[in-house]
C-alpha cells in the first residue's frame, strides 16, 4: 500500500483509543487498549519503518537542519512517518492527561475539551491541561507518585 492509502488507515486506527479516553476513561477496556504498550508499539514500529525503510532516500534529507528536514519530508513515506509520530505522541499525552486528572481528582468532564484539543493540536492540549491543573490544584509539580 502507498503512503497515501495508509494515511487514512493510521488516522482511523487511533480513533477508537481516543473515544475510549473520552467516553470510558477508567474502564478496564481502556486500560487494556490505551494504557497498555500495544498501540505505542504498533505506531513506533510503523514510524521507524516508514521513516527509515519504506521510502526512497531523498538526497539532502536529514534531521541536522530545518532545510534537511524539509527535504526529507518531501518523501510521502517519510511524511507519513512524521504523521505517525504526531499520532503516537498526541495519544500518549491524551492517555497521560486522563491518568493524571484521575490522580489529581480533576473531574473528567473538564478534560473532555482538552482531550479534543490534544487530538487536534497535541502541545496546545497539553498546555491547556497544565493550565487547568495549575488553576485547580495550585501545583507546579508533575510528579506521578505522592
Amino acid at each position: 500500500m502507498s503512503a497515501y492509502e495508509l494515511y487514512p488507515l493510521f488516522n482511523a486506527a487511533v480513533m477508537p483509543a481516543w473515544l475510549l479516553l473520552a467516553l470510558l476513561p477508567h474502564h478496564k477496556l481502556t486500560q487494556t487498549v490505551v494504557h497498555a504498550i500495544w498501540i505505542p508499539l504498533l505506531l513506533g514500529v510503523s514510524y521507524i519503518y516508514m521513516l527509515f525503510f519504506a521510502g526512497e532516500a531523498v538526497e539532502g534529507g536529514s534531521f541536522s537542519s530545518l532545510e534537511g528536514v524539509m527535504i526529507l519530508f518531501q518523501s510521502p513515506t517519510a511524511m507519513l512517518g512524521g504523521w505517525i509520530h504526531y499520532l503516537a505522541f498526541d495519544l500518549f499525552i491524551g492517555a497521560w492527561i486522563v491518568r493524571d486528572a484521575k490522580r489529581q481528582g480533576i473531574n473528567h468532564w473538564f478534560t473532555l475539551p482538552i482531550l479534543f484539543a490534544t487530538l487536534m493540536a497535541g502541545p496546545g492540549g497539553l498546555l491547556l491541561y497544565l493550565l487547568l491543573r495549575l488553576a485547580l490544584k495550585r501545583t507546579l509539580t508533575l510528579a506521578e507518585a505522592a
